[in-house]
């Protein structure tokens, strides 16, 4: 398949350039494929925003025939790499489980988003990689391998960029099926926001705070796990901002019927955790997005530096979002070793002025040692990143190790993480 007909990404703002698409149907066609081809990469649900995903060659697994395995008494559930989450959300449900989070988008493809270290918001929650307890790959010499927690490779495999194999399949860490309660608040003062960060972002298990570089933060939205305690929760003030008087859309001009139900009114945990439904336009559409994160620590330093380049991101952004996520043990991820918070920019379809504003972000945010999500826009390069990473030459040394003739190595991964060849 010729490479005209590979398109863009979700947005628009990036064409793929590979000149072929494979779509193997059997594990030993995909195995095959895999040792043979130069360079290859595959082609997921196309949510990331720039080259990442891209190479010489493509490969879909969208035509593989592969079982959905859940493990009861483990409590995990192994699925296809493709699967996205609004897919595996409803498999879950009709077995009465759940996963600890999900992203803003359930669109998105778990092996994508684990690839990545995507995420969703909670002080206590990790991103959607931490979920993952076991990984099946592909690696460059046509073999399969399976990469279990507690063996050595395995926190280096997790959040993988793409670059040690095609992944085929991910085995997930399950919790009872639980429902959650939606209310959104609007016109929380900058002040109020920054002398009381934390009773904020622990209102609830997942906590979003949207504004636009105003005088005052638009919308925070709050979503609450159910209690065992029969109490209705009813709509309380959040500091200075005022409980809705209807459903939101965050983004500006959006349609609120796009975005999951709010109003508190309680509903399954995979139809309240994501912003948008899965059967509607994910946020703006036409976008382009970036996200660096923060040491948890730094947040407000971090923000009060952001706010002053306000009248000039303002014009730019059509929303921006605050969340919170806890450390872990996963080598690549942006929450290695740390709590953080993620402060993410939808902005308008216009790559070349984004990337321009996208370097004087990184520079304010450069003194707190900002990384940023792999599967979004940013400029720094590897000299500038591999210092934020303590495991970063491990990891290089994990790449070499499974893919030694560098079938898996694209430009976005030699510039963002590998340096020179």
């Amino acid at each position: 398949m010729g490479a005209q007909t590979i398109g863009t990404n979700w947005s628009g703002n990036y064409r793929y350039q590979a000149r072929a698409l494979h779509q193997p149907r059997t594990m030993d066609e995909l195995c095959a494929l895999v040792a043979r081809a130069p360079r290859l990469r595959v082609l997921g649900s196309r949510h990331s925003f720039t080259s990442i995903g891209d190479s010489d060659e493509l490969v879909s697994l969208s035509a593989l025939d592969r079982e959905v395995s859940v493990d009861r008494e483990a409590g995990t559930i192994a699925v296809p790499g493709d699967i996205s989450y609004a897919q595996l959300a409803e498999i879950l449900n009709r077995h009465g489980r759940a996963l600890h989070n999900l992203a803003s988008l359930p669109h998105i493809s778990v092996a994508g988003a684990v690839a990545t270290a995507t995420h969703g918001s909670g002080d206590t929650s990790g991103n959607l990689a931490t979920a993952v307890a076991g990984i099946e790959l592909v690696t460059s010499d046509g073999e399969l391998r399976f990469i279990a927690r507690g063996e050595d490779d395995f926190d280096g495999c997790v959040v993988g960029l793409g670059a040690l194999g095609v992944l085929t399949r991910v085995v997930l860490e399950t919790e009872p099926f639980y429902e959650v309660r939606q209310r959104v608040y609007e016109g929380l003062s900058w002040e109020a926001l920054f002398a009381s960060f934390d009773a904020v972002t622990g209102r609830g298990e997942s906590v979003s705070v949207f504004h636009r570089f105003g005088s005052r933060t638009e919308q925070v939205w709050v979503k609450r796990r159910l209690r065992e305690d029969p109490v209705i929760e009813t709509a309380v003030d959040l500091f200075d901002a005022a409980s809705a008087d209807g459903p939101r859309n965050p983004v500006l001009g959006g349609d609120p019927a796009n975005c999951t139900e709010q109003m508190g009114v309680p509903g399954p945990w995979s139809e309240r955790l994501p912003h948008f439904r899965s059967g509607f336009t994910p946020s703006a559409g036409e976008e382009i997005q970036a996200e660096l994160f923060v040491p948890r620590s730094e947040a407000v330093a971090a923000l009060t530096a952001l706010r002053a380049l306000g009248d000039q991101l303002r014009p730019m952004v059509l929303v921006a979002e605050i969340r919170t996520m806890a450390a872990d043990r996963l080598w690549l991820s942006p929450q290695y070793g740390q709590d953080t918070v993620g402060l993410h920019f939808t902005w308008r379809r216009r790559q070349a002025e984004v990337e321009r504003l996208m370097g004087l972000v990184e520079d304010v945010l450069r003194p707190f040692r900002a990384r940023p999500h792999w599967g979004k826009v940013f400029t720094a390069r590897a000299a500038e990143l591999e210092h934020l990473y303590d495991r970063m030459n491990d990891f290089r040394a994990l790449r070499e190790r499974l893919d030694p003739r560098g079938a898996f190595v694209n430009p976005w991964l030699r510039e963002r993480i590998l340096g020179p060849a």
